[in-house]
């Protein structure tokens, strides 16, 4: 299966870059470039696609905002990888809660560029444990100052085992830490992880992760109330 992919960056010479990167391989084929948000959401209109690169900082309709517009579509929108320049940028995480798969820096080596574009296409996130982390922890001031009311964010529908759980994916953790953590096989904790995305209606780990700490079910710097 080949994987479409649309590069979107106001930088000609970046996009240049990308697409000779993925030209090379045979499972994926660059199907459309933008410029900015806007032309992207107009490719998109009358081009399939499975993967957007996304950058964030763009004039017109930024990266964030295309973000949020592609993935409140229907449950067949293209998955969104986020490319920023520095690490932590705050348009990443502002990013993340707008339904993003995932964020690289735009100068990650090729072979992990390519890892995260099939991780995103298969359905995986590709912010890493350590990198949600710092995410969090850095970010930790733009979350809301209370939490949405008890009823409204899901959280009743969890057993207690699958909220353990979460609070350990927003700490951080992998599914091989937290099966250790609690004496689990990873398979099992693979399947909590599941129903957990399930019940709560998320694309990704990565949304769990802001859902936890925007209803303060853990504290920013991997601590519970």
């Amino acid at each position: 299966m080949t994987i479409r992919v649309m590069l979107v960056d106001d930088q000609m010479l970046l996009r240049t870059g990308f697409r000779m990167v993925l030209a090379a391989q045979q499972d994926m084929e660059v199907v459309a470039e933008a410029g900015d948000g806007a032309e992207a959401l107009e490719r998109l209109r009358s081009t399939p696609v499975d993967v957007v690169l996304m950058d964030v900082r763009m004039p017109n309709v930024d990266g964030v905002e295309a973000t949020r517009r592609i993935c409140s579509g229907s449950s067949g929108s293209p998955k969104v990888l986020i490319l920023t320049t520095f690490d932590l940028d705050e348009y990443a995480f502002s990013a993340l809660k707008a339904g993003a798969s995932g964020f690289m820096l735009k100068d990650v080596p090729p072979a992990d560029l390519l890892a995260a574009i099939r991780a995103v296409h298969s359905g995986d996130a590709v912010v890493a444990p350590s990198t949600t982390r710092r995410l969090i922890d850095r970010f930790s001031t733009v979350l809301p100052a209370t939490a949405p009311e008890p009823l409204s964010n899901g959280l009743e529908r969890l057993t207690d085992r699958e909220r353990e759980v979460l609070m350990l994916i927003a700490q951080g953790l992998s599914n091989g830490e937290i099966a250790a953590r609690l004496v689990l096989s990873e398979a099992t904790v693979k399947t909590h992880v599941g129903r957990i995305l399930a019940k709560l209606e998320l694309r990704d780990r990565v949304q769990a992760v802001v859902l936890a700490y925007e209803t303060k079910l853990v504290r920013a710097g991997g601590g519970t109330p």
